[in-house]
């Protein structure tokens, strides 16, 4: 191992780490004042490095222009994060936080097709910093005078931060609202404007940490998403609300990446591990770490679950005799749609594709709603499914029939490990956890080439020959309908009660006897079962498996399905399915720009139905109820 080669890259990770520090410190502002899980702050940082390319372009052909530039682009998107405080997230303080991290996501669409609008599709590699373009030799090597800066520049605005929080009337605010917001308000604080005041702070430290790297990395459009899933592995690691912690969990996990490049190939005997490879997920197999021996955090505090919002989850209800009978129709529409595939050719393709992502956001909602388990990494079981039954078609030659019967159990098994861990945490905590075993399985199928094509993925897997002409069709309509209706059955089982009694009280669940964890383990298991038979009929329907099907977007597909249909409502997952897919389909064939429409209508309806959609219509239903038979008056 080359000494120069490993001091370079330590001083490469001291410089990235100051960078992902104040995107980080940004987040961990945010969610310990507001409590929401912002998933728009990559977004930001996007808009950061984009704003600073066009003003150094402009202005910045000196050194004040050129940091004058910087500091211009982090303002704007300051005052842009203000802006989006008080018209939308001002609205959805008192929502469920999966409800408000399905907004910021809609804004993630939104601000991303913006950029392409404005920058287009082609990255963007800014100057060299005026005054700072040439390197410095250290023990051999070379390595950039802005580089060198950078590390210099975090633990400065680390200190400058400090003093503001500990040092300010303002500080203290916000300090005091991170510990008890009702309390504040009670004192007479304008909590509208210390929030929109810390979202703003959050947005320019992201956006700096986005400025700042304009020499080093080109601005692109999927900034936005490969940025947010480090700061959240930081936030966490470092423990919620502590800057000192994100600072710590930054340098740590910049390190781990420089080290895993500076080792390179390390051959033990006929065995060489290719550790580059591992920075892909080095980071979520540390935080997996964290989480399960210090789940608060290494700087953190031992904090309540976030999970509850406002009033406690109204009981799930029996479906009523016009819900069972439209249930019928739509079953009726899907048997027949084939029949009119002359004229609407295309119908039975999508209707295919709904179903499948039906079963998928099914499973998702029974951990979800009557467990209370939110999971950031569900696709994992779903790739698990896809994986596991392509390969038993095209290594192991199994026929199809086996190869969609099993691939559901390695995924189960996946979940029952996974799960083991996950179901000792809680809230947002548990929500990341799930989210770094789903990084792990993506890389390991992303770089396992010899067995899962890597990112080529695995091609050829089609439906058996014997099947007859829509025979795929009503063979995963079939196994859908009957997965979906043996889950409704389980929730209204006594499994399904004490699930529910688990999320809603767990220490009356345990004084009555009721193994809260081991009961959350077999939910885990059954969900993961079930999330691997939507992706074992789904490589069918396609024809092949990609490490797509396992990335955080799938994961968030299934979350905005659940959420859009209403999580409290048993066919909510099945009426969120069908509308993200048909409006996915719809917007995709309308405008290059499709996904800001597709925001901008997820924005709306969680406007219009903070309930979703299902639970909107079964509020309805319960008020014209009360209409018709209303309750007697007292002395009547």
């Amino acid at each position: 191992m080359d000494f120069g080669g490993v001091a370079v890259q330590f001083l490469n990770g001291m410089a990235q780490a100051s960078s992902l520090f104040l995107v980080a410190a940004g987040l961990s502002l945010i969610f310990g004042v507001t409590r929401i899980v912002n998933f728009a702050h990559g977004s930001l940082y996007m808009l950061g490095i984009y704003l600073a390319y066009s003003a150094v372009q402009q202005w910045g052909h000196s050194p004040a222009g050129f940091w004058f530039s910087l500091l211009a682009a982090s303002l704007a998107v300051g005052a842009l994060g203000a802006l989006l405080e008080i018209i939308l997230l001002r609205r959805i303080y008192r929502a469920p936080e999966m409800l408000q991290l399905l907004a910021t996501f809609a804004l993630v669409l939104i601000i991303n097709d913006v950029a392409l609008w404005i920058w287009g599709p082609d990255d963007l590699l800014g100057p060299l910093a005026p005054g700072l373009s040439g390197a410095i030799q250290i023990f051999g090597r070379y390595i950039p005078a802005y580089d060198l800066m950078l590390i210099v520049v975090g633990p400065i605005l680390l200190a400058c931060l400090w003093l503001l929080l500990t040092r300010t009337r303002w500080g203290a605010l916000i300090r005091a609202a991170t510990q008890d917001r009702t309390m504040l308000g009670a004192l007479g604080v304008n909590q509208a404007w210390l929030f929109t005041s810390v979202f703003a702070l959050g947005a320019f430290l992201a956006a700096l940490g986005g400025a700042i790297q304009i020499p080093r990395q080109p601005a692109s459009l999927g900034l936005d998403l490969s940025v947010i899933g480090d700061a959240f592995v930081v936030v966490v690691v470092g423990g919620m609300g502590s800057i000192p912690g994100a600072y710590l969990a930054a340098l740590i996990i910049a390190q781990l990446k420089a080290f895993c490049i500076a080792l390179g190939v390390v051959s033990f005997g006929d065995i060489n591990i290719a550790f580059p490879k591992l920075t892909l997920v080095i980071e979520f197999i540390f935080m997996a770490l964290v989480l399960v021996i210090r789940p608060w955090g290494l700087l953190g505090k031992p904090m309540a679950s976030v999970r509850s919002a406002g009033a406690q989850d109204a009981p799930l209800r029996l479906a009523t005799p016009g819900y069972k009978g439209l249930i019928l129709v739509v079953l009726a529409v899907l048997i027949t749609l084939p029949a009119f595939s002359d004229t609407f050719p295309y119908a039975p393709v999508l209707a295919l594709d709904i179903i499948i992502a039906a079963l998928f956001a099914a499973s998702l909602h029974f951990i979800m709603g009557p467990g209370g388990m939110p999971s950031f990494g569900h696709a994992a079981y779903f790739g698990l499914g896809a994986y596991g039954a392509a390969l038993l078609l095209t290594s192991a030659s199994w026929p199809m029939a086996p190869a969609i019967i099993t691939a559901p159990l390695l995924a189960g098994i996946g979940a029952v490990v996974f799960g083991w861990f996950c179901v000792r945490l809680t809230g947002i905590y548990l929500a990341m956890l799930t989210l770094a075993f789903a990084q792990i399985v993506w890389s390991i199928v992303y770089q396992w080439d010899a067995v899962t094509g890597g990112s080529n993925g695995i091609i050829g897997v089609w439906p058996a020959s014997w099947l007859p002409a829509n025979g795929y069709y009503y063979l995963a309509l079939t196994a859908v309908t009957l997965s979906v209706y043996a889950l409704r059955r389980l929730i209204f089982s006594p499994f399904g009660y004490a699930l529910r009694a688990g999320r809603d009280s767990a220490l009356r669940a345990q004084a009555i006897g009721i193994d809260i964890k081991g009961v959350q383990l077999l939910a885990f298991a059954i969900a993961g079962l079930f999330a691997g038979l939507a992706g074992a009929l789904f490589v069918f329907s396609k024809g092949s498996a990609s490490p797509e099907l396992i990335t955080v977007g799938k994961s968030v597909d299934g979350l905005i399905m659940v959420l859009l249909g209403g999580v409290q409502t048993v066919v909510g997952p099945l009426v969120g399915a069908a509308t993200f897919t048909l409006l996915q389909n719809a917007f995709i064939g309308i405008t290059q720009y499709w996904h800001a429409v597709l925001g901008g209508v997820i924005l709306l309806l969680v406007m219009a139905f903070p309930q979703g959609i299902a639970g909107f219509v079964e509020q309805i239903g319960a008020r014209i109820q009360i209409m018709r038979h209303p309750e007697p008056r007292e002395g009547a």
